[in-house]
């Protein structure tokens, strides 16, 4: 598994997943990959309905995130802002337009992962498993 920092990769996935929603990131889940992979403990997705939204989406991330002393090892994708990648090694974040995140379709290719359906954008994100 990937290196889990102090606070805790859980805690800061959902973390993430409350920055992203400030934005109006919507469609969130976060995937425990860490169960079935050492590629990452999760993958938190998102849409963002164009890509300036996607683009806003990954910036507050990034300064938020920076701002708590964590930087991503690797960020792909920023400039077309059609399926941005923000790898921080225990926590990939994806951040896709609807066409991409429907193309792609994630969900499906990890669906052996457990996933935590993020619903609403405000305080808390109640989790659901599925």
């Amino acid at each position: 598994m990937a290196q889990e920092p102090a606070t805790g990769s859980r805690e800061l996935a959902l973390n993430a997943a409350q920055l992203a929603s400030e934005k109006k990131g919507h469609e969130l889940k976060l995937m425990e990959v860490g169960r079935v992979s050492i590629i990452a403990d999760y993958f938190l997705i998102c849409t963002g309905n164009t890509a300036i939204q996607v683009k806003a989406i990954c910036d507050h991330l990034l300064e938020s995130l920076k701002q708590q002393d964590f930087y991503p090892q690797r960020v792909e994708g920023l400039k077309e802002a059609w399926w941005v990648v923000l790898d921080y090694g225990f926590l990939v974040i994806h951040v896709f337009q609807p066409e991409a995140r429907a193309f792609y379709d994630l969900e499906r290719l990890w669906y052996e992962a457990p996933q935590l359906f993020l619903d609403g954008g405000g305080e808390g994100l109640p989790l659901s498993t599925k």
